[in-house]
């Protein structure tokens, strides 16, 4: 199993980003319609499944990138920030989908169960999502802020900082 378990890490690692697009200011646009399974097994439309009136959204690309994710989470409960957050391990490519069962069998024994429904894996779009926010830097997450119709009111691709967390919380007091 651990072989196994190896063997996937590596295929993710070499086609976790096969295809190169570069990032994009997204900020007042409208975030496409993409299909993802949560954890929990529950099928999601995204935006169109989210009735909050703002939805975050922290999307990774590579297995590196749950590094920038947690240093957000933590920053926004540290913060108190009031806001429905979801993660979105985004990859694109045949390979992946192929093994997706194995992927999220293995992210479901890292990731208490009672967090599952708030992690959303997305395979057959993950193409779709990575040339809309483009994947340079891919180990950076993509921090998105819904509104209610789903269109982006923040975004930041470079990295957790402080900075970039006061300013999300701006803009989710400003709502």
């Amino acid at each position: 199993m651990l072989k196994a378990i190896m063997a996937l890490v590596m295929v993710l690692v070499v086609s976790g980003c096969s295809t190169q697009y570069p990032n994009q200011a997204l900020l007042g646009k409208q975030f496409p319609t993409v299909t993802g399974e949560s954890l929990e097994q529950q099928s999601f439309t995204i935006p169109e499944d989210f009735n909050n009136p703002n939805t975050l959204l922290l999307i990774g690309y590579k297995q590196d990138s749950q590094f920038d994710i947690d240093r957000w989470l933590i920053g926004l409960d540290m913060s108190a920030v009031n806001v429905t957050a979801y993660e979105l391990p985004t990859i694109q490519g045949m390979v992946p989908r192929m093994f997706s069962t194995l992927i999220d069998s293995g992210m479901r024994k890292g990731i208490p169960k009672e967090l599952w429904g708030g992690v959303i894996t997305i395979y057959k779009d993950g193409d779709k999502v990575q040339a809309f926010t483009g994947n340079e830097n891919p180990n950076n997450s993509r921090v998105i802020l819904l509104d209610e119709s789903g269109k982006i009111i923040y975004f930041y691709d470079r990295g957790f900082s402080v900075s970039a967390l006061n300013n999300l919380k701006a803009v989710i007091e400003k709502q």
